[in-house]
């Protein structure tokens, strides 16, 4: 059974700068049940840490860089007085930072430890936040906790080792102060810091909430929730109140960007609920995101996921040929790449792939495209959109006439629909994705 325990997660955006602290800290006051507060590094600052990262900086640019890093602090700082505990780690956090940016190369490890500096910084001065607001806060090292392993750059999550650690060092602490660590970071079983990748703040505040057998999961974001698309692109999305699990992984997965998609794992199979609303207007609601299965049925969202490969393998050796997909995924699955959709035919398979800059896999390379050219002909498209309604028990029969004719206009290059109920997909030239989004958004989505 869940405890009454929440982990709230903010953002970037949300810890930019003191104002922005405070409205997080206001939100932590005026809810008691709240104990694990996860931050992120504040906005602007990993940009920066990533740079350092790829060392194509030369030493001039990098004490630049790292000046960047201090001032977005020290703008914070310009309005806090740290408390002797808190400034003692500060300033030791700084000076590690100073040393390793100044290296000339890192190694992947290093790598690790440089992005780590953004949420280890950003957790000093929210604790002092909360603390000026009469919160008994302690900041929390998320490394002793969240254990993952040696996969730097995109750590996988060790569940028991993280519940073993919890149960050790977290839980006992949190009946008697909020407890404020970092989103993003981990540490391997050697200690050496790890990260969960890109936008992992919320699956750290996902695995947090399970490890403490938390009750709900609060992401804090600068949006009012989950929107039935991309309202930068659409002036009539619409936030969606309720989402199920599947219907939340799947909309993360294919596009929307407001939740990271490995949050929905740890809240699932732990029956956490997930809530996603705006740190700027906390009063206006957001999306609860729960087990119980949707009583909206039918198409409740548009995304789209720009820099998408097809690629297509043909052989006639396929028809009737048991071991032919065996082959190919044996393949793929070498060289690391992970599939998307899938389609095929009597004697072809057309298979999608990720190619966005922060995929978590590497661009289809030469090699790969050779071992498959050797039982298949091989072709690769690229430019391309993956779009995809998404929605509870989607049957196709109820919408295809209204899609037809908004798909009518455009070069569809692949349809998948089937092997889920809660989304529809296809690819599109990556120049009129925007416009379809748009197109179908306005006849399936603003006249329900």
């Amino acid at each position: 059974m869940n405890s009454q325990y929440t982990v709230a997660k903010f953002g970037g955006t949300s810890v930019a700068d003191y104002s922005a602290m405070q409205r997080c800290a206001k939100i932590i006051k005026d809810d008691s049940q709240v104990r694990v507060v996860a931050v992120s590094a504040s906005a602007g600052v990993t940009n920066h840490l990533v740079t350092l990262t790829q060392q194509k900086a030369d030493e001039q640019q990098r004490l630049e860089l790292v000046q960047a890093v201090l001032d977005i602090q020290d703008a914070i700082l310009a309005e806090l007085s740290l408390d002797a505990d808190l400034a003692q780690g500060f300033e030791q956090t700084i000076t590690e930072f100073k040393a390793l940016a100044m290296l000339p190369a890192l190694s992947s490890q290093q790598c690790d430890e440089m992005l780590s500096f953004g949420e280890r910084l950003s957790s000093y001065l929210f604790t002092q936040v909360l603390r000026n607001m009469d919160i008994d806060a302690e900041r929390f090292d998320v490394r002793k906790v969240l254990k993952t392993d040696n996969r730097f750059g995109k750590a996988t999550p060790d569940i028991a080792a993280t519940a073993v650690a919890a149960h050790k060092h977290l839980i006992p602490m949190l009946d008697e102060k909020v407890i404020v660590t970092q989103g993003f970071i981990g540490s391997d079983q050697y200690g050496q810091t790890t990260t969960l990748g890109r936008g992992g703040s919320d699956y750290s505040a996902a695995l947090l909430a399970e490890a403490i057998n938390a009750r709900s999961v609060h992401i804090w974001t600068d949006v009012v929730g989950i929107f039935s698309t991309d309202p930068r692109l659409c002036n009539k999305a619409t936030p969606i109140a309720r989402l199920s699990f599947d219907e939340a992984a799947e909309m993360a997965t294919f596009g929307a960007k407001v939740l990271h998609p490995a949050t929905i794992l740890p809240a699932s199979r732990s029956g956490i609920a997930v809530f996603v609303g705006s740190s700027r207007d906390p009063q206006a609601g957001g999306t609860w995101i729960e087990k119980e299965k949707s009583n909206t049925p039918g198409i409740r969202a548009v995304t789209q996921r720009k820099n998408q490969i097809l690629l297509t393998l043909k052989s006639p050796e396929m028809l009737l040929a048991s071991g032919f997909l065996a082959r190919i995924f044996t393949i793929l699955s070498a060289y690391n790449i992970s599939v998307d959709l899938v389609t095929t035919s009597e004697i072809s398979v057309a298979i999608t792939l990720d190619n966005a800059q922060n995929a978590s896999r590497p661009e289809l390379d030469q090699a790969c495209l050779q071992e498959l050219s050797e039982f298949c002909h091989v072709t690769v498209e690229n430019n391309l959109t993956l779009v995809a309604l998404i929605g509870s028990e989607i049957q196709l029969k109820q919408h295809e006439m209204n899609l037809m004719q908004v798909l009518s206009d455009f070069n569809i290059r692949l349809i998948c629909h089937g092997a889920s109920k809660h989304n529809l997909c296809f690819l599109v030239e990556q120049s009129h994705s925007d416009h379809v989004v748009q197109s179908i958004h306005a006849r399936l989505l603003e006249s329900a």
